[in-house]
């Protein structure tokens, strides 16, 4: 069954290395810190409202330091429209000051050190450790690797800790940076959440469609 399912998972990878070539991480950033502050600022949030938000703040933010002179409020205001502000605030600031206290101003580059920064957890850790780094600490799992790991029949869990160990297993470590951004501009263009354009997928005769099924026929009708 494993061996199975990891062959179907090669596949899936290779078909998907060659139509989403372009894939990239969806955030704008220029340096390591940028990133860490946009993944926390997606939370609940589109990669597209926290880009339009992080032009302004990337400017006005050049380092942690620049975080923690200003009022946690004024840092609010900033960020209002990506949600949940003052936590993320919170969070933003928290994080800044133990990048600054702790690791000198740096992002730490372990999975264990970044999780001692405030609002980070496995995901953000993965987000910046793998595109800010280059090193595939694990698999990125947000709600598009979530839904499309578990219709392609990858996982049967839905916490994003279990659904991430099971990617571990099948998933070649070489294509864990890139394997979540495939599957996200995939998630995007096709395999979306109420309409999934099944009749069109390059993964149409290799997918169980687990929990699609039904969906998919009353597109066609």
């Amino acid at each position: 069954m494993m061996s199975e399912k990891k062959t179907r998972t090669d596949e899936i990878i290779k078909r998907l290395k060659i139509e989403y070539a372009e894939a990239r991480c969806a955030l704008n950033h220029t340096n390591p810190f940028e990133l860490l502050v946009a993944t926390i600022l997606s939370a609940q949030c589109t990669d597209e409202r926290v880009n339009i938000v992080t032009e302004t703040l990337f400017r006005k933010y050049r380092a942690p330091q620049d975080y923690l002179k200003v009022e946690q409020i004024e840092l609010e205001i900033d960020i209002r429209s990506t949600g949940f502000f003052r936590n993320k605030a919170k969070s933003i600031q928290g994080a800044a000051e133990k990048i600054i206290e702790n690791f000198g101003g740096e992002i730490p580059q372990t999975m264990d050190e970044m999780l001692t920064l405030n609002g980070v957890a496995r995901k953000t850790a993965n987000v910046v450790l793998g595109n800010a780094f280059g090193i595939a600490s694990g698999v990125v799992v947000d709600t598009h690797v979530s839904r499309l790991s578990q219709r392609l029949g990858l996982t049967e869990n839905v916490q994003p800790e279990k659904i991430e160990k099971d990617l571990i297993e099948l998933v070649p470590q070489k294509e864990w940076i890139m394997f979540p951004h495939w599957l996200i501009f995939h998630g995007r263009k096709i395999c979306q959440a109420r309409k999934p354009k099944c009749e069109i997928c390059i993964l149409n005769d290799i997918c169980p469609k687990i929990g699609v099924a039904q969906i998919s026929t009353e597109n066609q009708l």
